[in-house]
């Protein structure tokens, strides 16, 4: 496959690469890769070696078409960044249009068959895997998608979908910004009868509904990018893989979806910012949270009262 692609460089400070690059995939970007450094292939790195003070982040997105917008975008985003950020400086972005089969290989080195929990196993397209009978495998390409549950936000949201299902059996599940759809694919592989994932950005809802197709769970899955307050019913899981404003600011939304004794699991947030979540969400009748931490990043898990 020749599809061209628009490569976006970034030069970020350590402190802001996860924030960047969750801003990447809510603009639409199906892969980001984060170069540290460069390696010699004949030495050894010294692991001793004190952690780079910036990194190298290239973002990749399916409009080719629009690069002059695109790049509109990243700014206005990276502009928006200094909020959370004061010390974030100013950033000169490169752009580059590449096949997508030139940075697609790139990720075979860095994606593998990953199982999480008991039952779960993330797969990429062209790994072979021998299922156990009980395994719900998501079969995912990161030359088509980003969301491969590499990234910290990401993984604790996956550990807490596997922990849940184990726990008990959840019929209808909400995905609130679903990116790739991996959240929402792996609910319907556990066992889910009914998963709404909704998006604000039209380019994500793409990709998610070709992947619920790669992994045959499209009659399942309902992909939408309408937004929370035009959704219907109640859920017994509702997941926001979100930053921790987003997380406070549609609260009250999040938590009238729940369903009585249904479970709330947020994540994206910063460890600097768990307690304003916590201390927002003490506002409504739920039990909790449990907390799970991985790097910088927390997830919370909240059950709501029966």
């Amino acid at each position: 496959m020749n599809t061209t692609w628009l490569e976006i460089i970034i030069p970020a400070p350590a402190f802001a690469v996860d924030l960047i690059c969750h801003a990447m995939v809510e603009l639409g970007s199906q892969g980001v890769t984060i170069e540290e450094r460069q390696l010699d292939t004949f030495i050894m790195p010294d692991p001793d070696e004190n952690s780079p003070d910036h990194f190298r982040l290239k973002a990749y997105f399916p409009n080719a078409d629009a690069a002059e917008q695109l790049l509109q975008q990243v700014a206005e985003r990276l502009q928006a960044l200094r909020a959370l950020l004061p010390n974030l400086p100013s950033i000169e972005v490169e752009l580059h249009p590449v096949r997508q089969q030139d940075w697609a290989e790139d990720w075979k080195q860095h994606f593998g068959v990953t199982r999480i929990g008991r039952r779960l196993v993330i797969k990429p397209t062209w790994e072979d895997f021998t299922a156990e009978a009980a395994d719900a495998v998501v079969t995912l390409d990161p030359g088509m998608a980003f969301g491969t549950g590499t990234h910290d936000t990401t993984r604790l949201c996956l550990e807490a979908l596997a922990q849940l299902f184990d726990q008990e059996p959840r019929q209808r599940v909400l995905d609130v910004g679903t990116g790739s759809g991996i959240l929402a694919i792996a609910a319907a592989a556990l066992g889910a009868q009914q998963v709404v994932a909704c998006d604000i950005e039209p380019q994500s809802c793409l990709v998610a509904t070709e992947n619920a197709r790669l992994n045959g769970v499209d009659s399942k899955v309902q992909i939408t990018g309408q937004p929370l307050d035009d959704l219907e019913g109640n859920f017994q899981l509702v997941l926001a893989n979100i930053l921790a404003e987003e997380n406070i600011r549609l609260a009250p939304q999040l938590v009238s979806r729940l369903a009585p004794g249904g479970s709330l699991v947020l994540s994206g947030i910063l460890v600097e910012k768990e307690q304003l979540v916590i201390d927002a969400l003490r506002a409504f009748a739920l039990s909790g949270p449990q907390i799970d931490r991985t790097a910088e990043w927390s997830c919370l898990i909240y059950r709501k009262e029966t």
